[in-house]
């Protein structure tokens, strides 16, 4: 029973904001796409993802999992709880040009890059750990993309936040950087090339 309910929760939006996951098997055209890998035993440090082979998909708009234990795996993708990675990608809306500032918490490693460019390198076996980085933006879309691994059972973490030019930091939220929803409103032009970044 309460597997079940574990299974449900997870799924559910309303509960993922209380007890934040990696993602959900639901797809979320405008959120992040997470593709999982199974990672050997004794990794120290992100995989080259082009090498290797997808074992599930995952979706979701936040990444706010603070330190905790991690054992249930991915309902419906697999039980799999550690020695994993998991790259995902997206696109990004900017209205307002300027610098943002990110802020990138893991356990175990991560790097975060935009537009193809490392931002954040937070790699390697480590507890949670905190590291920053910014980028100046102009308006449009760009390629969001955070690759993340978990070594050994059983803690994880991994919490994404953002600063816009003059504001405070806060939890990256995908929904908040969606493109207007007519065409016509796009002030910066529509993308070029809207499918799914490569690996």
């Amino acid at each position: 029973m309460m597997r079940l309910l574990a299974g449900l929760c997870f799924l559910a939006a309303a509960c993922q904001a209380q007890e934040a996951t990696f993602g959900t098997t639901v797809v979320i055209s405008s959120g992040l796409r997470g593709d999982i890998y199974y990672l050997k035993p004794g990794s120290t440090k992100l995989p080259k993802f082009k090498r290797m082979k997808s074992v599930g998909v995952i979706y979701t708009t936040v990444l706010n999992i603070r330190p905790r234990s991690f054992t249930s795996g991915f309902p419906g993708v697999t039980e799999r709880f550690e020695w994993f990675a998991i790259d995902y990608n997206g696109r990004i809306w900017i209205e307002k040009p300027g610098e943002y500032r990110f802020h990138l918490v893991s356990d175990d490693g991560s790097r975060l890059y935009i537009d193809d460019h490392e931002i954040i390198d937070n790699d390697g076996i480590h507890p949670a750990v905190a590291r920053q980085g910014a980028v100046d933006l102009s308006g449009g879309i760009h390629r969001i993309r955070l690759s993340y691994f978990q070594g050994p059972r059983f803690e994880v973490a991994l919490i994404l936040s953002v600063a816009r030019p003059g504001e405070s930091f806060r939890i990256f939220n995908m929904d908040e950087f969606i493109p207007p929803p007519n065409p016509d409103d796009w002030k910066y032009g529509k993308p070029e090339n809207p499918a799914r970044p490569p690996h």
